[in-house]
């Protein structure tokens, strides 16, 4: 006897052994009659027996009828848990949005200014923060590992985003305080052509070019004195002066530490932070109820993927 029975079979066979008739079981099912029966035959050719008895008097449950009845009635119970556990998961997930950033956003408390807004919205809503390396320029975006992220502008293939700035910070040198160009209360970006520059990982792309500031370079390429993927590893690559890096104002106090200062540079466009989205997404309700808090947060407006303009730096 095979055992590969739908479970849309015997949910018309239990269906039909409820109503003992036929007719009426199809009506409760929204099938013709004819296919209610085409279906029941079907299934009691599957098992090898006979399920009803249909003569003039009516439809009745053979014994392998009624012995099928009870188990069948369990599997649909079954089912039907199964199938409510999975909605209550699909329902789960559409209830949570994660949001992924490379750095904590800090800037006067922008996370719970946020997060009272959108939980105000969406009571039932679950927030869940992911850190991502600094190798994803896109803060878990691209992999699908955030539904929405904190980024440093530009991204890489932008068309495939949307987002709102946050923050348009000017970007100042981070270096050593024992470095000569520490005791310069100001620095021009041209006497810095040939000092070793902290790099981002090579994945992070057009992020690591505009860390690297090579539009204000003239042609020139970068000397890369080593690669740092997180706040830590650059803080002691600059204490053991294997470069200095480009760092935007508001993340300056969380590598102006012991051993590293800050100082103004003079030749650069500032860097923006921005919350970002992918724009497929951009109609799902937690993402544009998330994107309203932040901008309500920060009186910033939405961008469209296509504004390419403004100058990172993923510190």
């Amino acid at each position: 006897m095979t055992m590969d029975v739908h479970v849309r079979d015997l949910r018309y066979f239990v269906t039909v052994a409820e109503e003992l008739h036929f007719t009426r079981a199809a009506e409760r099912l929204y099938v013709s009659q004819p296919a209610l029966s085409k279906q029941v035959r079907a299934l009691e050719r599957q098992l090898g027996v006979t399920l009803f008895r249909r003569d003039p008097a009516g439809v009745s449950l053979t014994a392998a009828g009624d012995a099928l009845l009870p188990h069948a009635r369990r599997v649909l119970d079954a089912w039907q848990e199964g199938a409510a556990a999975v909605a209550a998961a699909r329902a789960a997930e559409r209830s949570t949005l994660v949001v992924g950033m490379s750095t904590s956003p800090g800037r006067g408390g922008l996370l719970p200014a946020v997060r009272s807004r959108f939980t105000a919205a969406y009571p039932e809503a679950v927030l869940r923060l992911r850190q991502v390396s600094w190798e994803d320029p896109t803060a878990g975006l691209a992999d699908g590992e955030a539904d929405v992220a904190f980024v440093w502008l530009p991204l890489p293939d932008p068309e495939r985003y949307e987002w709102t700035v946050v923050a348009e910070e000017t970007r100042l040198l981070a270096l050593p305080d024992g470095h000569p160009l520490a005791a310069r209360p100001g620095i021009r970006f041209t006497d810095l052509l040939d000092e070793p520059f902290l790099a981002l990982p090579r994945s992070a792309g057009v992020l690591r070019d505009h860390w690297l500031a090579l539009d204000a370079r003239g042609g020139r390429e970068p000397r890369v004195g080593a690669e740092v993927a997180g706040t830590e590893e650059t803080y002691e690559a600059l204490v053991a002066g294997l470069g200095v890096c480009l760092v935007a104002a508001g993340n300056a106090p969380l590598i102006s530490l012991g051993g590293v200062v800050t100082r103004p540079v003079q030749g650069l466009a500032p860097s923006r932070y921005a919350l970002a989205w992918r724009r497929q997404d951009a109609g799902r309700p937690l993402v544009r109820g998330y994107a309203r808090a932040c901008r309500e947060a920060t009186g910033g407006e939405g961008r469209a993927s296509g504004d390419r303009a403004g100058g990172p730096t993923p510190r």
